[in-house]
């Protein structure tokens, strides 16, 4: 009865590595000489650790494979269902036991502030060792003092290779995959690889679906109509999650370095994820400005005219707005001194207050405000030669300051001119 149990679990399950050698992936922890693999090696685990990496990069696995080696007994729970009930039982277990104990906090940045205050003294005590996981990064997501008990290892996302690999040593290893005798091409195979966006569970999931469907057609062949049948692709994008802004970041750094093609992919990705059209174009907005500058006086412009497009279209039409716009920026002409006036002209005013306006720049609005000198000796440009006139217009304290200073680069050599820069 309990093998039958056992079969009715998910793939991703059953196919769990038992033993490091089938663990596939995180070359840089695992394989020979790197980190995780001398803990494992030597049997002796140093303290509380973090696993930090997408869904489905061998977290969990990686903590049950260490239970097994220090010869722990190993407590699972999920930070979105667990309270601190749930982990005071953890802890009565583990001492009732006597017994070095793991308990494995699955979603870690889901516990509050308090909740991980309370893990601490056990942390400290020996009472448990704490390994956490999490798809956030933990230098925003945990405590620092339980940061700081922890060795943080950082997993990264399986490529299609790895995923490949564990797609093949299911159907070799899986009694029910046997038990079907499915044929799957090398071609279908990278095919789920690549539906699966990186996560292991993902593709097991997608291959057990699509083996149910061979199954039930009585064939035996998994192809491309039955997988697409098995799946529906989504990206990886918590938009309130680190991986928002590391996209925003490749955006702006793509645009900045003028690389059109990345430019469009990764406003594409946000898109494709469902972004706010708003912030994407804000964030063009003020790239344009920053990064461009009056390079090309047009690319502002350009973003403003985007951004009716968003609002009067919305998603999908708006699409090609932003990618027009995006294509735009990043194959301007790129100059920063705007975003550099800003800061020195802000350095300036910080340091000085409230410098007074010279006289002579001041309105004379009242009898009296003329006999105590306002506006005495200004003069009027447009009574000169071009309308180019010389006199002082800062106060007299930071009279020679340089706040813009234009590049040679696109409309700006034609500001450098006209500002009689050589």
């Amino acid at each position: 009865m309990g093998d039958m149990n056992k079969e009715r679990r998910p793939l991703a399950f059953r196919t769990r590595p038992k033993v490091l050698d089938d663990f596939i992936g995180q070359e840089h922890l695992v394989g020979i000489g790197k980190p995780l693999r001398i803990i494992l090696e030597n049997k002796n685990l140093p303290g509380s650790l973090i696993f930090w990496g997408p869904p489905g990069c061998g977290k969990t696995t990686l903590a049950k494979l260490i239970a097994s080696f220090v010869d722990a007994e190993f407590i699972e729970m999920s930070a979105v269902r667990a309270g601190k009930q749930d982990v005071e039982k953890a802890i009565n277990r583990a001492r009732l036991m006597h017994r070095k104990t793991i308990l494995f906090l699955d979603e870690i940045h889901r516990f509050n502030k308090a909740q991980q205050d309370f893990l601490l003294p056990f942390v400290e005590s020996g009472a448990i060792t704490l390994i956490g996981a999490t798809t956030e990064n933990p230098s925003f997501e945990v405590i620092s003092p339980l940061l700081s008990r922890s060795r943080v290892f950082v997993l990264n996302q399986l490529n299609e290779n790895d995923i490949g690999k564990i797609i093949v040593n299911a159907l070799k290893k899986d009694l029910e995959l046997g038990k079907m005798n499915l044929r799957i091409d090398e071609k279908n195979i990278k095919f789920i690889a690549n539906l699966a966006n990186g996560d292991a569970r993902t593709a097991l999931n997608i291959l057990e679906f699509a083996a149910s469907l061979v199954k039930m057609s009585n064939g035996n062949e998994i192809n491309e109509e039955i997988i697409l049948s098995s799946v529906q692709k989504t990206l990886r994008y918590d938009k309130s999650g680190e991986e928002h802004y590391n996209i925003i970041s490749a955006m702006h750094k793509s645009m900045r370095d003028s690389d059109v093609q990345a430019s469009v992919y990764w406003v594409m990705r946000m898109i494709e994820a469902g972004e706010d059209p708003e912030y994407i174009i804000r964030r063009m907005m003020r790239f344009a400005s920053e990064d461009v500058g009056n390079a090309d006086p047009n690319a502002l412009q350009v973003a403003v005219n985007a951004l009716q497009s968003v609002r009067f279209l919305g998603y999908p039409e708006c699409n090609t707005a932003l990618i027009q716009c995006a294509i735009y920026l990043a194959s301007a002409p790129k100059s920063n001194m705007v975003y550099e006036a800003v800061n020195k002209s802000k350095e300036v005013i910080a340091t000085t207050g409230n410098l007074p306006v010279p006289l002579h720049l001041r309105n004379p609005e009242t009898k009296l405000m003329e006999e105590i000198g306002y506006g005495k000796g200004y003069k009027y440009a447009h009574d000169y030669e071009d309308a180019k006139v010389e006199q002082e217009h800062l106060p007299r304290e930071i009279k020679d300051s340089v706040f813009y200073e234009p590049t040679d680069r696109g409309f700006e050599k034609t500001i450098k001119e006209r500002m009689g820069k050589k």
